[in-house]
């Protein structure tokens, strides 16, 4: 039934052109990317029962806080769990789980929001959205090496500049679905939740059926740019041990925390230094103002994951 998913019927054509598979790999990263425009939620979360203030019984902004903690540490441990079964399996079954993965979590934290049980939200989004998050970052940088072995760094930038976009997407859509939804008595997060998964898990089925990996034959090109064994490459299992792979993960450990307590708490961060009570009603930050302020990092971040990618290659 699902032989649609096997690696073999992943391999492209002869004379497939490899610039078509970017689209697959942004389809992906422009999703997950959502994580980083988690902040827009945080707000709402906490004003479930009081609607336009946090009353008794609401979430704390901690509590809510560690939903966006435990999904990137899910991250983390999935990619590097799952790496070697993505190899095994091929990059369409991957993200096939990942799609299903990150949109079960949508709906599971609806469910959350609607019985008022923020560890359904630790589950939905943080468990089970983390390992989408993780198999759907992995899978289209592995497959983009592949394409262009001549320029990895810019081949890693083209997929990951969409994880750093994708909160440019998907903090609008938030906000509008938010105040779509919105009624005196429900902030419109649970029906928000659901639209987005939705939405997402077509977003990314999309890539799914047009990811393709080369053949042999591409990948032993009498080339001299392509390189795709090099003489001092490591495997997975050697690299492990040698202590440059311990220094390069405390230096992405020590960038990634810092960058990423900015953007997790972005949207509240902005609105509190900006609030009525610090300069006025007139200039104070609006939950609108405050989601382009996250879409304006996203940017950036974007910009900045491709740029720098591309200069090491």
């Amino acid at each position: 039934m699902f032989h649609f998913l096997d690696k073999s019927h992943t391999l492209a054509p002869p004379g497939y052109n490899r610039w078509l598979v970017p689209p697959a790999a942004l389809s992906i990263h422009l999703c997950i990317g959502q994580i980083y425009a988690y902040s827009v939620f945080n707000q709402p979360l906490t004003q479930l029962i009081g609607i336009t203030e946090s009353a008794p019984g609401d979430w704390s902004l901690v509590q809510v806080g560690l939903i966006f903690s435990i999904a990137l540490f899910c991250l983390g441990a999935s990619a590097a769990v799952f790496g070697k079964w993505l190899e095994r399996v091929g990059p369409r079954r991957a993200m096939f789980t990942s799609a299903l993965c990150f949109a079960g979590g949508f709906v599971l934290s609806a469910i959350g929001v609607e019985l008022h049980q923020i560890w359904l939200l630790y589950l939905g989004h943080g468990v089970l959205g983390g390992i989408g998050l993780g198999l759907g970052y992995i899978s289209p940088v592995s497959t983009l090496i592949k394409w262009f072995p001549d320029r990895p760094g810019m081949a890693t930038g083209m997929a990951i500049m969409g994880f750093g976009g994708g909160a440019m997407v998907a903090s609008p859509l938030a906000i509008w679905l938010m105040e779509h939804f919105k009624t005196p008595t429900d902030m419109g997060v649970s029906q928000t939740f659901l639209v987005m998964g939705g939405l997402y898990l077509c977003f990314m089925l999309f890539g799914v059926f047009t990811v393709r990996i080369p053949d042999v034959g591409f990948s032993t090109a009498p080339n001299p740019k392509i390189k795709i064994h090099h003489p001092k490459s490591v495997d997975a299992n050697m690299a492990i041990i040698t202590p440059q792979f311990y220094l390069l993960f405390c230096v992405l450990m020590l960038n990634v925390t810092a960058g990423i307590g900015v953007l997790g708490q972005a949207s509240v961060m902005i609105q509190e230094m900006f609030s009525e009570k610090v300069v006025g009603t007139d200039r104070a930050v609006t939950a609108a103002a405050a989601g382009g302020f996250v879409g304006l990092l996203s940017l950036f971040n974007m910009g900045g994951r491709f740029f720098w990618s591309s200069l090491s290659s």
